[in-house]
């Protein structure tokens, strides 16, 4: 199938939406690995860091989701 940007554009928000969802579970099912730059592997490396150091600095991804949707 192929569908061309302007068409993409004229779809109602709500398909657009359907459609990204649609092309993320695809690419997720493939199961590939997406290499990390240098720069990313070392920010990881710190944010690990940082957690081992001072683990109630961060908060399960449950809550920060709560706070999102709660605006807060």
């Amino acid at each position: 199938m192929t569908i061309a940007l302007e068409q993409i554009r004229q779809m109602p928000v709500v398909q657009r939406i359907q459609l990204v969802e649609d092309i993320w579970d695809s690419m997720v099912a493939e199961d590939v690995d997406f290499p990390l730059s240098s720069a990313q592997l070392a920010e990881l490396d710190e944010r690990r860091a940082a957690m081992a150091a001072d683990p109630s600095a961060g908060i399960p991804w449950a809550e920060a989701k709560a706070r999102l949707l709660a605006g807060k």
